[in-house]
């Protein structure tokens, strides 16, 4: 269903039923949700749900899209040296706060979904690549400003900062320790800032 033909309640209760999900996909994998579990979680009934959402499928692609814009949309673009010192320091004090239990939301859901059929990776690609185009943006014009050399690439800076931070936090969710994700982190932005005019 299309979230702009909704009304306002609706939205709401969409939005309820896609946090549950997604809350019980990251704690239980998606393989241990089933829809009666999310239906009973988010307090809706049985046809609301259905409503929304036809059927798992529907709801676990949903989620995806839903987790890759609620995960966006807490990480301010970084335009500046300091900002991206500022990104690394709310990535490592958030994973820490969990102590480091769950990994990243939307990369949980990458690692289990990726391989399970071409459209839903696709769905997941699209919500890796909007992340990349954040990343990119933000250093676009941190070399537009100067701020970066002219032969800085923003694509391949982007993948940089992005798989030093999903890797940093698988590696730190498995051992249950922040070393890891400061250390790649660290790592990505001293390369970054190699490129400091």
């Amino acid at each position: 269903m299309a979230e702009r033909r909704l009304t306002a309640k609706g939205r709401v209760t969409r939005d309820r039923i896609l946090a549950a999900a997604a809350d019980l996909v990251q704690r239980r994998g998606v393989a241990g949700v089933q829809l009666e579990d999310v239906r009973r979680a988010a307090g809706v009934s049985g046809s609301q749900l259905t409503h929304y959402f036809h059927d798992k499928r529907t709801l676990i692609d949903d989620v995806i899209s839903w987790q890759a814009d609620t995960t966006m949309d807490r990480e301010p673009v970084p335009e500046s040296f300091a900002a991206w010192h500022r990104w690394a320091d709310q990535v490592v004090a958030r994973q820490t706060a969990r102590k480091f239990q769950g990994g990243c939301d939307f990369g949980s859901l990458a690692g289990q979904l990726a391989e399970t059929d071409p459209e839903t990776r696709a769905h997941l690609a699209d919500g890796y690549d909007r992340w990349l185009s954040r990343f990119r943006l933000s250093l676009r014009r941190m070399r537009d400003r100067g701020v970066l050399r002219a032969d800085a690439d923003p694509d391949s800076l982007a993948h940089m900062l992005l798989a030093a931070m999903q890797g940093g936090v698988l590696l730190s969710q498995t051992l249950r320790r922040p070393a890891p994700l400061r250390d790649s982190l660290n790592a990505a932005l001293t390369q970054l800032e190699s490129f400091a005019r």
